[in-house]
């Protein structure tokens, strides 16, 4: 009985992060917040120089493969693409797993460079980054910062005094389902309006493991997501009001088969889409952008700048030209050049 037990308990832990999406609402949601600051922070904002958006939200889509944004029907990210700026040939680091993506992508930095190159949370062995994140500069700026993460590994990110508000799941299973995280920002949102908000979803990854990518169910997560997305794109319109923020909606890596972490191009192949104040719209950009520019991207609409050693560039072709005009006049290098772009409306 011992031995049977065991095993059920094993299955389940495979299972639960996507059976219980389908099942049972609000499963997760009892772990502790990592670090959270109370309600009616300051957010004093002295960046360096200009800024194109008071108001970012980085948004990750954990294992979302590009091409599952049309087979399966993601109505509020196609309209994203629409209204926005996007493409979906950007390309992620390898390895292709969560935690090293995640890392290039909150620091501009290749794994060569921050050293993450494990993906579980191992905190005691390891502790935080030490490759400044996205957090520790826009907080050095007087920024007002925070960050929703669905996995425990992200504690490594969590750097102590770079967040105003942190929270991610502790403890078995480790992971939270989009509809809590979600929820969780739109109660932030109506007492805090942050400057850089991070949030992270991660259903597609949930599916992919255990039913596959591409899968009916690896579909139904995608569609879960892209209705949060719209849930988080309301609350933040109440928060910060209609045209007054911008957003970058991304992932960490795509997938194949039950697994990714290869250089196989449906692993490293990320969709990468920007929306908002300062987006020039109707763009599909060109092949180039890589993880570590949404980094850049993020600090330069603030009007921070990069860390030393950051090989992020902001992507100028997403954006309008007074808004480029900005990244010329602060001496960055763009991602991609202006003219680099493909214009469906003209």
């Amino acid at each position: 009985m011992t031995m049977i037990r065991s095993s059920l308990r094993r299955r389940l832990a495979v299972l639960a992060p996507v059976l219980l999406p389908f099942a049972v609402a609000g499963a997760y949601g009892q772990s502790p917040d990592l670090e959270a600051a109370p309600a009616g922070v300051a957010a004093d904002v002295v960046a360096e120089r200009e800024r194109v958006s008071d108001h970012v939200i980085v948004v990750s889509l954990d294992g979302l493969r590009p091409d599952a944004i049309a087979r399966f029907g993601a109505r509020r990210i196609q309209r994203l693409m629409a209204e926005g700026s996007y493409t979906l040939h950007a390309t992620t680091i390898t390895p292709s797993k969560t935690l090293p993506s995640h890392t290039s992508m909150l620091t501009g930095t290749d794994p060569g460079t921050h050293g993450v190159t494990w993906n579980s949370e191992e905190m005691e062995s390891h502790g935080h980054v030490a490759t400044p994140t996205i957090f520790a500069l826009a907080k050095e700026a007087g920024l007002h910062t925070a960050a929703f993460f669905s996995k425990s590994k992200f504690q490594h990110l969590a750097v102590p005094g770079t967040l105003d508000y942190v929270q991610a799941p502790a403890g078995w299973p480790g992971k939270w389902l989009a509809d809590r995280t979600v929820g969780d920002v739109e109660r932030y949102l109506e007492r805090e309006e942050p400057n850089l908000l991070f949030v992270h979803l991660g259903e597609p990854d949930f599916a992919g493991h255990v039913f596959g990518w591409m899968s009916p169910t690896y579909g139904a997560a995608v569609r879960k997501v892209d209705r949060e997305l719209g849930e988080l794109l309301a609350a933040a319109e109440q928060a910060f009001g209609a045209g007054n923020y911008t957003v970058l909606v991304t992932a960490d890596h795509g997938g194949h088969g039950r697994n990714h972490g290869s250089d196989d191009p449906r692993d490293v192949t990320i969709p990468w889409i920007a929306w908002g104040k300062g987006v020039e719209a109707g763009v599909v950009l060109e092949p180039g952008v890589r993880t570590m520019d949404t980094a850049a991207t993020a600090l330069w609409l603030l009007g921070v700048d990069a860390a030393a050693g950051s090989v992020g560039r902001a992507v100028a072709a997403a954006f309008q030209p007074e808004a480029v005009g900005t990244l010329v006049d602060a001496g960055a290098e763009p991602a991609i050049p202006v003219d680099a772009v493909t214009n469906p409306g003209g």
